[in-house]
């Protein structure tokens, strides 16, 4: 697909690709997206207007994954273990679609706290 998106938290500002999965399709269609960050561990996850089912889901992610999470309707940023992993593993609280990734240092996103503002728009 390559069709980037830009997240931004606060002051934090970080680029993404979305994949060619339909999770990333109708994220791209939803766009712009404003929320409120939630933290757990280190992912930031946050209620987006869509209801999608489960494609291709995973139980393990990478830094820098963007993951939809069905039980929540939430967008994901993952950079780092969660209250769940083992060890240096990222594991979601159940399967996630990835259906993006975070170009360059997810890691940014640690210097976000709770209940900041969180835009998502598409690149142009």
């Amino acid at each position: 697909m390559g069709k980037k998106i830009r997240i931004r938290a606060g002051e934090i500002e970080a680029e993404a690709e979305l994949n060619d999965t339909r999770t990333a399709q109708a994220i791209w269609e939803t766009l712009p997206i404003k929320s409120r960050a939630n933290l757990w561990g280190n992912e930031i996850y946050f209620s987006i207007p869509l209801s999608l089912e489960l494609e291709a889901g995973q139980e393990l992610v990478s830094t820098g994954d963007l993951g939809y999470w069905p039980d929540g309707n939430a967008f994901c940023i993952f950079f780092g273990p969660t209250p769940v992993s083992q060890g240096a593993e990222i594991r979601p609280a159940s399967p996630v679609t990835v259906f993006g990734k975070v170009i360059g240092d997810a890691t940014v996103f640690k210097k976000v706290s709770t209940g900041t503002e969180i835009t998502i728009r598409s690149k142009e």
